[in-house]
């Protein structure tokens, strides 16, 4: 985080002479920094915060809400989307290709749809996952020229909100823009469906203006030329979104297309995943919309849900040093191994990009990614690089094999690919996360409004308690 300087504090005091006196104390180190004080004090907490791993199995609590086949906790109903992962064969129940569908239609059939016709997919699949209905040519050029109107900010946010103290975190910068919306919506608390779907509305326009001037905003603050550019209502989400980026605002018809690809592919991914749930979770309560959104935000940071794009990618960045011959399966090979060894990189044990709590088989969005990864390859020079990506992912489910005892397949998800498309589009790694949450948006917002419209009682599961009750033991007596 930026700091500019040592924050210090000047404290007066008496001498026993009954002089005044002054003492100074470094704030940075009292509250930026571990001190071996807090690190006691830590230890404490883990120890005493430490549950037996057999009591989960013991009492039957399925940690992350799912059980060892990575199959959720029923805990709503949804029409927004749906995760296909198994099929029924001879009476059982059997891992299948992955496939997904928003609103019914399948997700590769909904790519293939618009194209063929040759038109961005963002504002169509927005409109569908919103409103639960495809909808008709002169449906969708009213709701793209709605969406075009409300790009705009309020009056001087960018230079009162935007350009103030601007994070080099994008996710925290975005989250406090929105917030900062609360203050400027005079029906901000209003929780009737018109005017959450208005904010919402409000909000998925927006939020590429937010994601892109705060990144301008930090650079800025860092030294760099500031640019800013103002969205173009003739233009996509997509477009836009590369438009006010790159300071020539200049973009290829291919990088358009994969990104709006891209948009379409993060939407929604059913009511259980972890910010989804944060919506309906938080909707449940009661709260605003912007509160919402911020809620939901704040999970997909986490590098195990929006954050892991940015994994993928820094560990990439990684291998392509170590491993001197990318075309040597032996030399990838003793890298990944490694990996899991907690011997290289971030020494987590973990191949980021691989795997998937739901999908055992394929990732359908992997899969559709892919294709279209393989042509941008070819356009920006980077065959090597895709090359050495297609082999890990081919080899890495062998190696978690061989070192993990694991029940359900493992297949290249997602983020795989994503991170090196967004690297080919010269997306700068800060604005990965943000760029899954300009699409996740749209979903968190038909979840909200689906949350508001059925169920209407506040999501509150059970927690087993396990510590002993005790005698309360006075403080000469401890």
């Amino acid at each position: 985080m930026y700091r500019s300087k040592i924050f210090s504090i000047i404290k007066k005091y008496k001498t026993n002479d009954g002089r005044r006196g002054y003492m100074q104390r470094d704030i940075e180190n009292i509250i930026f920094e571990n001190t071996p004080k807090i690190q006691e004090l830590a230890h404490i907490c883990e120890t005493n915060t430490a549950i037996d791993k057999e009591l989960y199995t013991k009492y039957e609590v399925k940690r992350g809400l799912r059980d060892l086949n990575g199959k959720g906790v029923l805990a709503g109903l949804t029409n927004i989307s749906d995760i296909v992962n198994t099929k029924v064969v001879d009476g059982k129940e059997v891992p299948c290709e992955g496939s997904l569908y928003y609103r019914g239609y399948n997700i590769k059939e909904l790519i293939g749809g618009f194209l063929k016709a040759e038109h961005p997919g963002f504002e169509e699949t927005t409109y569908l996952l919103l409103f639960g209905e495809l909808p008709t040519k002169v449906q969708l050029d009213e709701f793209r020229a709605m969406i075009a109107e409300r790009r705009t900010l309020p009056p001087n946010f960018v230079r009162d909100v935007i350009m103030k103290a601007p994070s080099s975190d994008m996710m925290n910068n975005i989250s406090r823009y929105i917030l900062s919306m609360y203050t400027y919506d005079y029906k901000a608390d209003d929780i009737s469906i018109p005017n959450v779907l208005r904010q919402c509305l409000n909000l998925i326009s927006q939020f590429p203006m937010l994601m892109i001037y705060g990144y301008h905003a930090y650079n800025y603050r860092m030294g760099e030329d500031l640019f800013i550019y103002a969205p173009s209502p003739e233009l996509s989400t997509a477009e836009n979104i590369l438009m006010m980026l790159r300071e020539n605002k200049k973009y290829t018809k291919l990088e358009a297309k994969i990104l709006d690809m891209a948009l379409v592919l993060h939407m929604d991914h059913g009511g259980g995943n972890n910010s989804t749930f944060t919506t309906h979770v938080v909707t449940s309560s009661g709260t605003d919309t912007y509160s919402t959104i911020v809620a939901a935000m704040a999970s997909l940071k986490g590098p195990k849900h929006g954050g892991a794009n940015v994994k993928v990618t820094q560990m990439f960045d990684d291998m392509m040093e170590k491993v001197s011959d990318w075309e040597d399966d032996d030399e990838v090979r003793r890298y990944l191994t490694d990996l899991l060894d907690k011997k290289a990189f971030d020494r987590k044990g973990l191949i980021y990009g691989m795997g998937h709590a739901i999908y055992s088989v394929s990732d359908p969005r992997a899969d559709i990614f892919k294709k279209f990864v393989k042509q941008l390859a070819r356009e920006k020079g980077c065959e090597k690089e895709y090359a050495l990506y297609e082999k890990v992912e081919h080899m890495a489910p062998e190696v978690i094999a061989e070192k993990r005892k694991i029940y359900k397949g493992v297949n290249a998800n997602v983020d795989f690919y994503s991170g090196l498309v967004y690297s080919m589009l010269d997306l700068p790694p800060s604005l990965y996360t943000p760029i899954f949450a300009a699409a996740r948006i749209v979903g968190w917002s038909a979840h909200r409004l689906e949350e508001l419209k059925n169920v209407d009682k506040i999501i509150r599961p059970a927690y087993k308690p396990l510590a002993e009750y005790k005698e309360y033991v006075r403080m000469d007596d401890r």
